[in-house]
């Protein structure tokens, strides 16, 4: 079973982020998924961030919980991802969650991939 927290300096949730996970969900008829926010090696800066919906959580992921709604990061990842804010933007760019993370030293113009 992973670790419950709720939202922690760790990782931040905005409300924003909570309700279009929650709106998706319903969309999609499974109240039982999770997004899972993570890094992988890529993108122009060195890493990029990924969201994905998944159904089960891995027994060392780190979950965080805003209402009611799970965000699950595993262990590699959750490194990189220390006080970093999970956003959902809707605007002139398009609909996208975004990462706020004091831990990048530069971005790429976008802003989905960072080095550190």
């Amino acid at each position: 079973m992973s670790e419950i927290i709720e939202e922690t300096p760790s990782l931040i949730v905005t409300d924003n982020a909570a309700v279009k996970v929650k709106a998706l969900m319903k969309e999609e008829g499974n109240m039982n998924l999770h997004l899972r926010v993570y890094i992988t090696g890529g993108g122009c800066s060195g890493f990029q961030y990924g969201f994905a919906f998944e159904e089960q959580e891995e027994d060392d992921d780190i979950q965080v919980l805003k209402d009611d709604v799970s965000f699950i990061v595993d262990p590699m990842s959750v490194q990189y991802l220390e006080g970093a804010e999970v956003d959902y933007l809707s605007g002139l760019e398009g609909e996208r969650f975004i990462v706020k993370n004091p831990n990048a030293t530069t971005t790429c113009g976008c802003g989905s991939s960072f080095s550190v």
